[in-house]
Formats: structure tokens, C-alpha cells, sequence
């Protein structure tokens, strides 16, 4: 047909002069009258036929008809529009968006050391200046300073939590060099506290670190009372239990993560917001022998740090707002052979530590 030749004539005009997209749709537009202009007469002709009157056909050298040539143009015009418009909101969020990250950033008490730091969080849509200011206006409680607690504390560090508090009562072995990658050889018997201070304050020095080496107990739990956001990261269940019946009472969301051997798991515990707390989903600690140690089990070397950087990514985000948490889910990780599972986790009215009457 003369009318889809003529289309594909002008296209391979365009990409025969690269011709540019305003003179190529004026071309366009201009073939479309025309065929609209020679079909018109056969459609005047068809309505006078059924009418009942005489007609002479033009020739049918055009191909397709009136009504086929206005839909197809319409059709045309209201993608033209969308994408026009499409590019204009582009373009006013490509605009405005820097506007709002200059303006959020300015109103934030950082120095130009920090905007320089935590540039690629202010950039993000998602954090923001604003962002970037609730995490250094934040408090978070790391609980233990080890295979979770290493990567944990390094990223939020890194991230300008602005102040980390972590507890823990160990001192550094060599054992723990396999695999806790905030301590050093140098350091082989300091306090574990002492020596993850040290390396999170050579990573930036903007935040501020407390902390406490001793063991979380009953006594001194109305610690967490102190934070925004508690990590547990610890190794035994009296502990994890210690932890969530803390937070439960202070009303302070938990992150609480476990790994073995080649396994982790992960999820944040918040009732005070209508998800589970960990004792809905643990309500009984398992059986002596039944979840083995790492230093009975073993654990590969970066189990704990693809584990706890998921942990501080989820206080990131749910300190921030950013994305979704796994509030109401639990995460299983299998390195092994690199799967991840999620497991819809609810809370128990019947819960001794957070059920409701």
C-alpha cells in the first residue's frame, strides 16, 4: 500500500539525514493529512452509496480508509503526548531534586567533611539529606562484638549513625580473626569493645561510640531504654531472650540475626508496632545440642558478614523509611547454595513476653 510506503519512506529518509525528531514527525503529520485527504472522498462516496445515490470511486491506489487513518493518527498523537509529558516530569524531578537535596542538606548540621563522606546516601533518593540527618541524629545498641557484631558496627559506622553504643564482655582470641573482621592481630586480648572503638572510630571519626564491656543482664537491661533501634548479634539464646524482653518493655524495635556453620537468619521484632517480637516466633529454646556453636560447628568465614550487613541495612531502612523492612518476615539465608528464603511470621496473643488479653 502507497500510504505504509510512504511511512517507511520518510523513516528511512530520517535515518539516511539523521534528521532530528521535530522535522521527522512534521513529515510524519504531513503524509497523514495527505492520506487523510485522498480517503475522504471514498468515504463520502460509501455514505452517498448506502444513501442510495450515485458515486464515482477515486482510484484505490492509497490503500486502507478514512476511519483506519484517523485511529492509526490518534493513536499516534496520544502516545506523542504521554511520552511528552513523561519527559517533562523526568525533567522537573531531574530538576527539583537537587533543589530539595541542596535545601535538605543545608538545613543538616553537617561539616564539609561529612557532605563529601555520606555523599552517595545523600544522593539517594531514598535517604536524602533528610536521611542523612535521622541517621546522625540516631542512637543504636549493638549487643556483642563479634561475627555478626563486626560488620554490623563497621556499616554503621560508615553510614554516620551518630552514636553507636555495643556491649559485650569477650576479649579478642584468635579464633575470632577468621571470620570478625573489626579486630586485628595487633589487638589479640584487648576487650572486644575496646577494639572495635578503635577500628570504628579510625573509619570516621564523626560518630560517637560507647562502650560497655560487660554482659547484658537483667540488671543493667534498662540500657536499651537509652537507644532509638537494638541489634543482637549475640551468640546464645539466655542472651537473645534477654535482649527481645528489654526491647519489649522499652518498646524498641530488635534486628535480631543468628548463623551457623553455613546458615543465617534475620528479621526485625517490633510489637509495639503490631509485628511479632522474637519470642512469638522462638517461644521455647531449642533442646541442649540441637543448635550447635561455632566453635563446636563451625562457621565459614564470610557467613557473618553477609548476615550483618543485612542487619545494618535493615536499621538503615527503617531508620530512614527507606523500602520495606522484614518487619513480619523472617529471612533464611543458605550459603551453601546461595538461596535465601522468607517466612511470614505473625505475633502470638499468647506470647508470654509481648501477648496481649
Amino acid at each position: 500500500m502507497i500510504g505504509l510506503l510512504g511511512f517507511l519512506a520518510i523513516w528511512g529518509l530520517a535515518r539516511y539525514r539523521d534528521l532530528t525528531a521535530g522535522p521527522f514527525w512534521a513529515l510524519m503529520a504531513g503524509w497523514w493529512l495527505v492520506l487523510v485527504g485522498l480517503t475522504l472522498p471514498v468515504w463520502r462516496a460509501e455514505r452517498a452509496l448506502d444513501a442510495g445515490g450515485n458515486m464515482r470511486l477515486p482510484p484505490p491506489f492509497v490503500g486502507g480508509d478514512l476511519v483506519g487513518w484517523v485511529v492509526l493518527g490518534l493513536m499516534v498523537a496520544v502516545v506523542m503526548a504521554y511520552r511528552h509529558g513523561l519527559r517533562r516530569l523526568r525533567g522537573h524531578v531531574a530538576t527539583a531534586a537537587p533543589a530539595r537535596q541542596a535545601a535538605d542538606v543545608a538545613a543538616a548540621p553537617f561539616t564539609p567533611a561529612e557532605l563529601g563522606r555520606y555523599a552517595r546516601h545523600i544522593t539517594l533518593r531514598e535517604i536524602g539529606g533528610n536521611g542523612q540527618k535521622t541517621l546522625k541524629t540516631a542512637s543504636v545498641l549493638v549487643v556483642g562484638a563479634g561475627g555478626l557484631g563486626a560488620p554490623v558496627l563497621m556499616y554503621l559506622a560508615a553510614a554516620g549513625v551518630g552514636t553507636i553504643g555495643v556491649i559485650d564482655d569477650d576479649v579478642v582470641e584468635v579464633t575470632n580473626l577468621q571470620r570478625q573482621i573489626i579486630h586485628a592481630d595487633a589487638r589479640i586480648g584487648m576487650p572486644k569493645v575496646q577494639s572495635a572503638m578503635q577500628a570504628m572510630q579510625a573509619l570516621n571519626p564523626y560518630v560517637t561510640i560507647k562502650p560497655y564491656n560487660r554482659r547484658l543482664t537483667p540488671e543493667i537491661s534498662e540500657l536499651v531504654a537509652e537507644y532509638d533501634l537494638v541489634l543482637d548479634g549475640s551468640d546464645n539464646f539466655d542472651t537473645r531472650y534477654l535482649v527481645n524482653a528489654a526491647c519489649v518493655a522499652a518498646g524498641k524495635p530488635l534486628i535480631a540475626a543468628a548463623i551457623t556453620q553455613w546458615e543465617g537468619q534475620v528479621s526485625l521484632y517490633h510489637p509495639a508496632k503490631g509485628a511479632p517480637c522474637f519470642a512469638c516466633v522462638f517461644p521455647e529454646r531449642p533442646a541442649a545440642g540441637l543448635v550447635p556453636t561455632c566453635a563446636e560447628a563451625g562457621v565459614v568465614a564470610p557467613l557473618p558478614g553477609v548476615v550483618g550487613a543485612l542487619m545494618a541495612l535493615e536499621a538503615i531502612k527503617h531508620l530512614t523509611g527507606a523500602g520495606e523492612t522484614l518487619t513480619g518476615r523472617l529471612m533464611l539465608f543458605d550459603g551453601l547454595v546461595t538461596d535465601s528464603r522468607f517466612i511470614k511470621i505473625t505475633r502470638r496473643h499468647d506470647c508470654a513476653v509481648c501477648g496481649r488479653a
